[in-house]
Order: C-alpha cells, then structure tokens, then sequence
C-alpha cells in the first residue's frame, strides 16, 4: 500500500484524461470501460488546471474537476463560483486524505482568481461541512395523482397563449434567452453554458443510455417564450387501463402563468394518470395550482446546492436585504479562508460590509454563514441547535429580520 506521500495530486494533462475518467466511472460505481463515445464528448470539458487527480503510480486513484459558474443571489445579481463536480476518491484509496489535497488546491485557487463562492451538489451530506461547505438551498419532488387534481381534462385555459411541441434544436435556440430571464428573478438558480443545452438535447452523448424527451414551449398572447418542460411518459396498462406516469426533467418558467399552463397541460395528456415533478422549489407553486392540492404530495425531499463562501464581504454585499439593520458577525474558518469579523450594514437600498474590531453579535463558522447566505435558514433556528451563537441577546431575530427571504432559493440544476 502506497503512502499518501507517494502518492501525486496534481492537474491532469490531455493524455491523463482517459485514465482520469476511468476513476471517475470507478468512483461512481458505473462500468468500468469508457466509451471513445463518452472519451470524444467529454474532451470539449476539458480545461487545463481544473481537472485534478491523485495518481498512484500511473492509475489515478482519486478525481476532482472544477469549472466557472455564476450564482444569482438575493436580489439578482450575479456572483462568481468555482463549482466542483466529479469528486471521487477510489475505494482503494480511502481515508489518505486525498480529498482534503485536492479541495485545498482547488480552492486556494478559486480564492486566488477572485471568485466569491464555490458550490457543489453533496452526494454524501457529512463529507463537504468540514470544508467549510453548508447547504444553501433545498429542493422536492411531488407526485400528482392526475384523477384526483380537479383540473379540466380538456387541457389549460390559455389566456391566448399557446403551447407547442418542439424539437431538441429549437431548445437550444429558445432555452438560453429564457433562462437568463428566470435567474434574474430567481436566488440559488446557477448559470448554464452551452454544454448544458447540449447535453440535455441529444446533441452530446456521454451517457449511452440517454433518450430523447418531448419538449414543450409555452408561449404568451405577444408570442414571447415564458415557459419550457422536458418530460418522459412510461407505457404501463393493466387490465387493458392506462397506468402512465410522465415525469418531469426540467421545466423553467419565467412567469407563473407560464407554470400554470404546462402543469395543466401535461397532467391532461390522454393515459397519464400520474405526474412526477423532477425537483422543484421547496415552496414551488404546483400544489397550489391545482384545485385539489392534496392530489400532490411530496415524495422526495433534501438538501441541493452547497455554497462554500470564499469572500465575506463580496458575498454580503452581492445581496439586496428586506429590512435594514446592522450586524457583526465572527466568522470562523479553520482554513483560514474566509474567517474574520465584519459588519454588516444593510437596507433595501444596499449594503456594506467590512471588517472591523467592534463586538461581535453573533458568532459561526463558515458554513452556518453560507447556509444563510441566500436566506433560506432560520439564524433562530441555528441558534436553537448550538450551530450560531448569540454574543449578545436577541441577535438572532435581528439577524434573521436581515437574512431571511420571502420566497425560499431554488437551484434547479445537477452539476
């Protein structure tokens, strides 16, 4: 068995690149062969000094990728991130601390390019808080039982709008102009380069198993696009009666009469009996679009997007804030990152945020910060399970009167 001082973490090369993907197939349990199919549509992703990999000898035992990202914050605007995806450690090469390498360097160098944030999707909750990571933001699957949801079978009231399907091209043409306008409005959503349209139309394929969905646009009365859905339909009958269930990939929308017209639509598909939501805001509008919103119930319910704050003061002052107060917070952060104490001043006109010597009110590391970054979490509530402390009394509502938002974060991407 290797030492972990044997063994190399470093940036992967081209020519490590295959190699790089086979650990990242092991990793993720998938098969162990990468297709010159996956090989050739993954190599536009490639980006030198992003990807990392822990080699023992020639095999690479450990992965790590990083790429640009953009977080809409409170408020609308948009802050820089260094999001992590691909993060694996071979299950020979556990507990050598490998992980913690390639997070140190990925981050020290995201810090050093001036990002505010990095962010990841935790496929296992207990393994990111350590790096000073917090979930940010949640999401929630419904399941509609479409005989039971009151709505007219014969589809949606559509206030002169329309709704048309249409082909992966035209996705690619309608989806990235829709989706600048429902971030804008919409915290915790993520950017979308134009790999992402092109994964998920067809036009690449690393994943051999992937079909092809309808999709669906929901025009307005002047013909602006203000809604798209990606969905799948099963074929299932029993006793010669439809059992179908259409299950939802994606659906963005920029208005709420947009998501209103395309829950109807596709739960008034002839044999659909059932609907999967895929995963929605956990305030999302859908139960309550229905006229009986005990035909939806949620099914799935966890954690989503986690945020790693890098830059105190760039993140605090990104946001807007309802109210308007003040607040020193201590900020701890045993790597060193992002620890200090600020303060910030904050109303709806702006906010400032610097670092000062005054007392602090509350005191928390830095992943109760970012779980409270984009203001879906209770400081009360963080207080009341010894993850924040109140340095002086009754700091904890003031905080929460600032950091809290009316409408909860969405992040409606995988990554």
């Amino acid at each position: 068995m290797s030492a972990p001082a044997d063994i190399d973490v470093r940036p992967v090369t081209e020519a490590e690149h295959p190699e790089w993907l086979r650990a990242v197939h092991a990793g993720f349990l998938l098969e162990p062969a990468v297709s010159e199919t996956e090989l050739e549509a993954r190599r536009s992703q490639f980006e030198p000094g992003r990807l990392l990999g822990a080699f023992d000898g020639d095999r690479c035992v450990a992965t790590f990728r990083s790429f640009a990202q953009e977080v809409t914050a409170v408020g609308g605007e948009y802050v820089a991130a260094d999001a992590i995806t691909a993060v694996t450690v071979t299950a020979t090469h556990r507990r050598r601390g490998l992980l913690t390498r390639m997070m140190s360097q990925d981050l020290a160098a995201a810090k050093e390019r001036g990002d505010v944030l990095a962010t990841l999707i935790a496929a296992e909750h207990r393994i990111y808080g350590r790096y000073g990571f917090g979930p940010a933001t949640s999401a929630a699957e419904w399941t509609i039982d479409v005989p039971r949801a009151g709505l007219d079978p014969r589809g949606p009231d559509l206030d002169g709008g329309r709704i048309d399907l249409v082909e992966p091209g035209d996705v690619r043409k309608l989806g990235p102009e829709l989706h600048d306008r429902m971030r804008r409005a919409m915290p915790g959503v993520i950017s979308r380069d134009d790999w992402f349209w092109q994964l998920k139309t067809g036009a690449v394929r690393p994943d051999p198993k992937w079909t092809e969905p309808f999709f669906a646009v929901y025009r307005a009365a002047d013909g602006t696009v203000e809604g798209l859905m990606a969905y799948e339909v099963d074929d299932k009958w029993a006793d010669m009666q439809p059992l179908n269930t259409a299950s939802v990939r994606s659906l963005i929308a920029s208005t709420p009469a947009a998501e209103r017209a395309l829950w109807h639509y596709l739960c008034s598909i002839d044999w659909v009996v059932q609907v999967k939501s895929g995963w929605r805001a956990p305030d999302d509008l859908l139960p309550l679009l229905l006229p009986n919103s005990r035909a939806a119930r949620i099914t799935m319910q966890s954690d989503w997007l986690w945020v790693r704050i890098l830059d105190v003061v760039q993140a605090l002052e990104a946001r807007t804030y309802e109210g308007e107060g003040a607040l020193v917070l201590e900020v701890v952060d045993g790597s060193g990152v992002a620890g200090g104490r600020y303060r910030l001043e904050a109303s709806p006109d702006g906010a400032t945020c610097t670092e000062t010597t005054r007392s602090a009110d509350l005191t928390l590391d830095v992943r109760e910060l970012a779980t409270l970054w984009l203001g879906d979490e209770s400081v009360a509530r963080l207080v009341a399970l010894g993850r924040v402390r109140e340095e002086r009394a009754g700091a904890g509502r003031g905080a929460d009167a600032l950091l809290h938002t009316s409408r909860r974060p969405w992040c409606p991407d995988m990554f």
